[in-house]
């Protein structure tokens, strides 16, 4: 009797540590907010590998402690993505996933390859990082109505003209790196100067190695060139 108890302890123990380890393991999925960028490292300054679209679904395979980049993977590619664009479903509510990625089940991560004692971002990255992009449409994440956050700058997803795009791609200047990620609704800060773009309302800038069209009242990026 003792010895059939004992298997039957440990088949129950080991039972409930394989549970366990798949809950840790299991899988977190998050829709963007705004098209957003997939890097090859976790900060502006690495190369766009590929885009999650708007609504799109996209796996998140862990976040860096104290940061907002997080490890996706999805259609739009494999790489980083900078969660405050990133939602994900909390017991029926919608929250940002830079602030409860715990809560939501993804696991801390780390990256090896790029980062100084310090926490600076190095490796393949290049360009300081000079600022900080305001963000854009997390207010509306907590709305729950991601799908739209987008929509909701001043001026809209604007269709510029062929001859502002040819302009802009042909003249544009050395980069500026700002923390955070070029979205459509995002804010650019005041020191950052806008380029006027001849007989056009709006201006540009090219931002962590993106040109971008700028409403100048508001300073909020109303298109992103890709």
């Amino acid at each position: 009797m003792t010895t059939r108890f004992t298997k039957i302890a440990s088949a129950t123990i080991v039972g409930a540590a394989l549970l366990a380890s798949g809950a840790a393991f299991a899988q977190t999925t998050a829709s963007a907010v705004a098209d957003l960028n997939i890097r090859s490292g976790p900060g502006p300054q690495f190369p766009v590998t590929g885009v999650i679209n708007t609504g799109e679904q996209a796996t998140v395979n862990g976040c860096l402690e104290g940061s907002k980049w997080c490890q996706v993977s999805g259609a739009g590619g494999e790489g980083w993505a900078y969660s405050d664009y990133l939602a994900a479903d909390l017991s029926g509510e919608t929250v940002v996933v830079t602030e409860r990625y715990q809560d939501v089940g993804v696991p801390v991560t780390t990256y090896d390859d790029g980062l100084a004692e310090d926490g600076a971002v190095m490796g393949g990255a290049s360009g300081a990082v000079a600022g900080a992009l305001i963000a854009g449409p997390i207010g509306a994440v907590i709305g729950g109505v991601a799908g739209a956050a987008a929509g909701g700058t001043t001026g809209g997803v604007i269709d510029p003209p062929e001859t502002v795009t040819t302009y802009v791609t042909s003249n544009a200047p050395e980069p500026i790196y700002l923390d955070g990620e070029v979205v459509v609704g995002a804010q650019v800060p005041d020191t950052v100067e806008l380029i006027e773009v001849p007989d056009y309302e709006y201006r540009y800038v090219n931002v962590n190695s993106q040109p971008v069209l700028v409403d100048p009242s508001s300073r909020q990026i109303v298109y992103v060139y890709r």
